[in-house]
């Protein structure tokens, strides 16, 4: 049967299709949907990792053991995976194990915008990267068996295009891989100093012999046209080259991206009158290629910076630009926000109330950050905000004005440790932990918090406070950050606390779908003074009707917040009473 499929969609086909058997990732746009979609087949075990490291361990486990398997991770998570990853390039495999990274060209959802295929090079380990759903779908089939044939993980590159765009597949029969039998065998699997030398010699060779396969695989393919152009391209770069420029190209597509195919490449250079090479973010092919003495234009034309489009390339290569309509009209800035009742926008707004210095981390509660809260002053990666809050205090003394804030599952992914470092080594920082029950900004996934499982299982919660006590920490608080007297009154004292503290900002994410809606809020204009202090919170339901404040009943989930905080009280609820 053929279906549209999100290429993450039909990369979990490709992993039921394919036999695998173990599953294990952490959520990050835009991989999240591979593993949620291959949870839904019952020959997969999937699971959600409480980090990305333990998931290629786990993965890398389930492969010692004789299945194929599988994780799935972004681009940033790959570096939290990083240790792993190279070590399994010198133990190699016994069933097929496929490391899928995804790549955010345009920063749609990251803080950083690196190019993974960096890791290949580095790692030693061969790259596959499709340009559409149904290679999607085959590329993972074949990724399993370059995997076992070489004995070596395979990296799947993926970006947010091709992720998250659809395209026709049409499904197949599931292959039953038999388990393969496990052998002990410490000279392959323990890598200890003795053991890995040799090892290593292995990996060289393997790379030859994958720079074999590079040459004859059908993954790679030449599509004649006009010869007067040559590109060399990839993934989503090889559909805006065929849009932008047709037959009036011929085209060098690879899918097997590390290691490269030099004489296909040398071939294909020969028989074009110009050689460009097309790929977003680094000039990963351009160095290479240019390394073999091929000459070709590249990031002379196109930039390191952000996503591509036929657009661009047919402006840079044939000179076409394309007229756009500018509308006379100034469209008014959309900038994200905390949704509407979120739970976190009651502690931001005593953060920036009383101007401490916040050391933040990566979340949906990163939008802290953000006019008109401003509430946050550093943002690095995913668990730093705990160890960056310590080591600034260490630096400056400031732990009476300073605190950390970092969400639920990130303290899990990550958090945890930064938190054993402070009760260790004599700190007295404050942490605040935005407990809102679920994985939330990447779209609600459970978390070893929530207790249930990735398969809807119920398991026994993790307890976020007996985990702090654990960690050397004597001063946990639980409040309300929809009670900011509450909340300000804690702080205050925790702030003060001559030792280290964690306050565990608890409320639920108010897009759950078991949290209960309260009638929405509205202004009595009558006794509204336009002091706008309900438009402190940033709350995207409050407005300006004429000269008074109004509040869009659509948007409203009635948390009260800005009733508390008007001083005339001139909020209430709809109707005048709740539902």
């Amino acid at each position: 049967m053929k279906r549209l499929m999100l290429g993450n969609e039909a990369v979990a086909r490709g992993l039921y299709e394919a036999g695998c058997r173990v599953v294990s990732s952490y959520p990050g746009t835009p991989s999240t949907e591979i593993s949620e979609y291959a949870a839904k087949y019952e020959e997969i075990y999937a699971e959600w990792a409480p980090n990305e490291k333990v998931a290629a361990e786990v993965a890398l486990g389930a492969s010692f053991g004789g299945a194929r398997s599988f994780c799935a991770m972004k681009h940033v998570g790959l570096n939290v995976a990083a240790d792993p990853l190279f070590t399994s390039s010198y133990t190699g495999v016994n069933g097929g194990m496929i490391f899928a990274v995804a790549d955010d060209p345009g920063m749609h959802s990251s803080q950083n915008e690196q190019d993974s295929r960096h890791y290949a090079i580095a790692a030693k380990l061969p790259m596959l990267e499709p340009a559409d759903s149904e290679e999607c779908r085959d590329f993972i089939k074949e990724a399993y068996e370059i995997s076992e044939k070489y004995d070596t993980p395979v990296l799947f590159r993926l970006s947010t295009r091709v992720s998250h765009s659809q395209s026709i597949v049409e499904e197949g029969q599931r292959k039953e891989v038999p388990l393969k039998d496990y052998v002990k065998n410490p000279q392959k699997y323990v890598m200890m100093p003795a053991f890995a030398k040799s090892r290593h010699v292995v990996v060289e060779k393997r790379l030859e012999e994958l720079s074999l396969l590079a040459e004859k695989t059908g993954l790679n393919r030449i599509e004649w046209a006009d010869r007067k152009v040559g590109v060399v391209c990839s993934g989503i770069a090889y559909q805006y080259v065929k849009e932008a420029l047709g037959d009036q190209a011929s085209v060098l597509k690879l899918g097997l991206i590390y290691p490269l195919p030099e004489q296909m490449i040398r071939d294909f250079a020969r028989q074009v009158d110009k050689l460009y090479v097309i790929e977003e973010l680094d000039d990963i092919f351009e160095t290479q290629i240019k390394k073999l003495g091929i000459p070709c234009e590249g990031k002379s034309l196109f930039t390191r910076l952000g996503e591509y489009s036929p657009q661009i390339i047919a402006e840079k290569i044939l000179g076409q630009k394309t007229e756009y309509r500018v509308f006379d009209e100034e469209v008014p800035a959309r900038p994200p926000a905390m949704c509407p009742g979120c739970p976190h926008r009651g502690l931001y707004y005593v953060l920036s109330k009383l101007g401490v210095m916040v050391s933040g981390d990566i979340g949906c509660y990163t939008l802290g950050a953000t006019a008109p809260l401003n509430a946050m002053d550093s943002c690095v990666c995913m668990g730093a905000s705990i160890s960056a809050l310590h080591g600034f205090n260490k630096a400056r003394n400031m732990e009476e004005r300073s605190v950390a804030v970092i969400g639920d599952s990130t303290f899990m992914h990550s958090g945890m440790t930064g938190l054993v470092n402070i009760g260790y080594n004599k700190g007295n920082s404050t942490v605040i932990i935005l407990d809102n029950r679920i994985t939330g900004m990447t779209g609600h996934q459970e978390n070893p918090t929530t207790g249930r499982t990735l398969k809807g299982e119920e398991v026994p919660q993790i307890s976020i406070e007996a985990v702090c006590h654990a960690a050397g920490i004597n001063r946990v608080r639980v409040v309300d950050p929809y009670d900011v007297a509450q909340v300000e009154s804690v702080l205050k004292e925790e702030l003060a606390a001559p030792e280290p503290s964690v306050i565990i900002s608890r409320r639920p994410c108010v897009l759950l779908k078991s949290v209960p809606r309260k009638s929405p809020l509205t202004v009595n204009t009558q006794k509204c003074r336009t002091c706008k202090a309900c438009f402190k919170i940033g709350c995207p339901a409050i407005h300006m009707e004429g000269e008074k404040a109004a509040i869009d009943s659509t948007l409203c989930v009635g948390c009260g917040l800005c009733a508390s905080l008007c001083p005339f009280h001139a909020i209430g609820p709809l109707g005048g009473e709740e539902k």
